[in-house]
């Protein structure tokens, strides 16, 4: 298996850097099911994608906020990634204005289960 080849190692520290140790305990849920579903989740993300330097980790996450804010369908992950925009310095403030920014591409069903998403996390991790 190439569970620990460069791109896996590379991309496990950089989905650590942003979830912590949420990533562990994701990729373990996945690997349960699918060897080789986590280690793509691993390896094309976070090893290729999010290792880039063109934009910081603060951007990347606003991006992927927004994405899933749009997607409307995805609250598991927006959490997931509202909590690792956090952990990479986005305030709350930046987080409720882009989701809020949303609005005119989502819809206001969409935008809303993302600020109770948000609202979720920051409950979350205030306790």
């Amino acid at each position: 298996m190439t569970r620990h080849s460069k791109l896996y190692r590379q991309g496990i520290q950089e989905m650590r850097h942003h979830l912590g140790d949420k990533a562990d305990v994701l990729i373990a849920k996945i690997e349960s099911i699918s060897e080789e579903f986590a280690r793509v989740n691993v390896e094309f993300p976070y090893g290729e994608l999010y290792t880039r330097t063109v934009l910081d980790d603060r951007v990347r996450e606003l991006c992927t906020v927004a994405a899933l804010t749009v997607q409307g369908f995805s609250s598991p992950q927006l959490k997931l990634h509202i909590e690792a925009a956090i952990n990479c310095g986005v305030s709350r403030a930046e987080i409720v204005e882009i989701i809020t920014q949303m609005i005119a591409y989502a819809g206001f069903p969409a935008a809303t289960n993302a600020l109770l998403a948000a609202k979720d996390v920051f409950d979350e991790i205030s306790d």
